[in-house]
């Protein structure tokens, strides 16, 4: 009965630790997710502001990509 004691609270000793390994994993993912979100509404507002500031330059940017892209993705 004493081996079976053990064996189960060395059981629960490792799940614990496998249970607080996965939450700071997953706090630190959520960090790092904030981070990007904070990023991408900068790099938002960036883009906001430059197309604002040089419209014409902005529409040839975009019109150079998109046929850059056509050509990519026409396959010929």
């Amino acid at each position: 009965m004493d081996t079976i004691n053990k064996a189960a609270e060395s059981a629960h000793e490792t799940v614990d630790k496998i249970a607080n390994a996965t939450n700071q994993a997953a706090d630190a993912l959520g960090e790092k997710g904030e981070q990007l979100k904070n990023c991408e509404q900068r790099l938002v507002e960036d883009c906001r502001s430059y197309v604002h500031e040089n419209p014409l330059t902005a529409l040839a940017i975009a019109a150079a990509a998109g046929f850059v892209l056509s050509r990519l993705l026409s396959g010929r």
